[in-house]
C-alpha cells in the first residue's frame, strides 16, 4: 500500500486486487492517496485541476481522515497552488537539516563549535580549501 503502483510486484498487485474486493474502504483510501500523489507529480495547471477533482472526491469519500485532510488543503489552497505553479517544496531544506544533524553527531567529541561549522562548510557549503601538498594548475 505504501509503494507507488508502478513499483508493485506481481504478488503485490494480486494482493491489492484482493483488497479491492474484500475491503473497498481501504482500497478507496489507497486510490485517494495515489490521486493526491498524482497532483504533485504533474504540477502546474494540470495539478491544480487534479487537486480540485481530488478535493471533491475526498470531501464525499466518508473516510474521516481524508475529509479532514480535504478541509486542511482547502484552507491552505493558495500556498499549495503556488507550490504547484513553481515546483517548490521544503524537501531541500529538510535534506540539509538531516545532513546537519548527522554532522552534529559526528562532531560530538569536538571541543569547540567552530569545528562543527567548518565541517558543515566542507560537507554542504561547497567550500574547497587549498591543500598545502597539492599543486594547482
Amino acid at each position: 500500500m505504501w509503494k507507488n503502483p508502478e513499483n508493485l510486484t506481481d504478488h503485490q498487485r494480486h494482493k491489492l486486487a484482493w483488497i479491492a474486493k474484500t475491503d473497498p474502504r481501504l482500497y478507496r483510501a489507497y486510490l485517494l492517496k495515489e490521486g493526491l500523489r498524482h497532483v504533485f507529480a504533474v504540477g502546474g495547471q494540470a495539478g491544480k485541476e487534479a487537486l480540485q477533482r481530488w478535493l471533491s472526491w475526498a470531501t464525499r469519500c466518508r473516510i474521516p481522515e481524508f475529509v479532514k485532510l480535504a478541509r486542511t488543503i482547502r484552507f491552505e489552497l493558495a500556498t499549495i497552488h503556488s507550490s504547484l505553479d513553481h515546483g517548490l517544496s521544503n524537501a531541500l531544506i529538510e535534506s540539509t537539516n538531516t545532513k546537519i544533524r548527522l554532522l552534529t553527531r559526528l562532531a560530538f567529541g569536538f571541543k569547540h563549535p567552530h569545528a562543527l561549522i567548518f565541517l558543515a562548510l566542507l560537507a554542504l557549503g561547497g567550500y574547497r580549501p587549498e591543500l598545502p601538498d597539492r599543486i594547482h594548475t
